[in-house]
């Protein structure tokens, strides 16, 4: 089940150690004064990078345009969590449980990655700056959608494992 809402909420839902790393990065990643949110800031438009965090968990900053909608797709992850913080901007994301979605391409180990088609009506969620998004492994997720037209995005992604 997804959870999404202020870090200072997460927090507090999310009492677990798997997650200690992966909280406290992101409590980095939204302060000015630290050097994550300025690595963030510093991403050229459509950069990314992986920050190793230990244990498992890596973060994946970036810095890209929302699209429109048509041009997005639903995805999920088997190994990872996706702990998704937006740094600066703001951008939509769509829920939906995958035993509600059809895949369109199996999944690739690799990436970590299934893609399924886009749901007639999913759950929306408007993600802003300061704002966490935190995805399981049977929340099928399309993030980086317009909310009112193309807009610079800065996230981080943690990936924390299921395992």
């Amino acid at each position: 089940m997804a959870f999404f809402g202020s870090l200072d909420d997460l927090r507090a839902q999310i009492d677990s150690p798997r997650f200690a790393a992966a909280l406290r990065y992101a409590v980095e990643a939204l302060d000015p004064g630290a050097e994550a949110h300025r690595r963030i800031l510093a991403l050229a438009p459509g950069g990314s990078q992986r920050h190793e965090l230990g244990g498992g968990i890596f973060a994946i900053e970036a810095a890209y345009p929302t699209k429109p909608r048509a041009e997005g797709f639903f995805e999920s992850h088997r190994k990872y969590i996706d702990v998704q913080v937006v740094v600066a901007g703001h951008e939509v994301m769509e829920v939906e449980n995958i035993e509600r979605l059809q895949e369109t391409a199996a999944y690739d180990p690799e990436r970590d990655l299934i893609k399924y088609a886009l749901p007639d009506s999913p759950s929306v969620l408007h993600v802003k700056s300061g704002d966490v998004a935190v995805f399981f492994p049977d929340d099928g997720h399309m993030p980086s959608i317009q909310a009112a037209g193309p807009m610079l995005v800065r996230k981080t992604v943690v990936k924390v494992p299921v395992a």
